[in-house]
């Protein structure tokens, strides 16, 4: 099985050397990857210049662009084969829900996903732990599922691992996502140079948090498996928005 790994947290992150790891267990693994840092980049695409592709001495691979130029440079041009999964991560803090919307983690996987490849996205929930070593058995464990049991079409999950050792995590849990409340206001400062910045505020806490939210299986321990889709359409809307505009 041919697996291509990327995330946003940037090639040199430790959660995406724990992930290479685990899943070359499983099959052959490719690592495409952000040169630096790109959290919070979502669906992002550079269109604007084109995209250097360069190799570590780890062997994997970083890109000048976003988690998405990454997917979508590795299967449309780089790798000879389709990968037969994407995984994305392990992203060093959550991605739960609203910050599927502005998660680069997120994100990659989503591109896998639009280009016909079953993908998966793998956070670990917590900024503060450096042992990925949970998240990363999770991520195989999922991933020799797949292999023993492919589904039928592409399929794009979003899954959330607790902070906790592997013997400890409970039982996955299939979930919908939850909300938060909004975020925090923007921080205003000055530089030395008498500058004015912002600094965007800290996401807001978990409001629908609910059972069968991921909110709530992370906080019971378990591991939270969420099904994404792409269509934005509110169908609810659809009438009432005719009804508004025939007004």
């Amino acid at each position: 099985m041919r697996i291509l790994v990327s995330n946003d947290d940037g090639y040199f992150a430790p959660g995406i050397a724990a992930l290479a790891e685990a899943l070359s267990t499983v099959g052959e693994v490719t690592v495409v990857a952000p040169e630096r840092d790109r959290s919070g980049a979502s669906n992002s695409l550079t269109l604007d210049r084109p995209l250097s592709l360069r190799r570590a001495a780890s062997g994997f691979y970083f890109v000048n662009g976003t988690p998405t130029d990454c997917v979508h440079l590795a299967v449309t041009g780089m790798l000879d084969h389709l990968p037969d999964m994407v995984v994305s991560g392990i992203n060093h803090g959550a991605n739960m829900g609203d910050d599927t919307i502005y998660s680069g983690t997120v994100a990659a996987a989503t591109e896998g996903y639009l280009l016909g490849v079953p993908s998966i996205a793998v956070s670990l929930v917590s900024k503060a732990a450096s042992d990925f070593s949970a998240a990363a058995r999770v991520a195989r464990d999922l991933a020799e599922r797949f292999q023993r049991v492919p589904f039928t079409r592409p399929v794009l999950l979003n899954v959330n691992v607790p902070d906790r050792p592997y013997e400890e995590l409970g039982e996955l849990r299939v979930t919908r996502l939850g909300k938060r409340h909004k975020a925090e206001p923007v921080i205003r400062s000055v530089t030395p140079r008498n500058e004015t910045v912002y600094w965007v505020g800290a996401a807001g806490g978990a409001a629908d948090a609910g059972e069968g939210t991921d909110f709530h299986a992370v906080a019971n321990g378990h591991v939270s498996v969420t099904p994404l889709q792409i269509d934005l359409t509110h169908t609810g809307l659809i009438a009432p928005v005719a009804d508004w505009l025939g007004r």
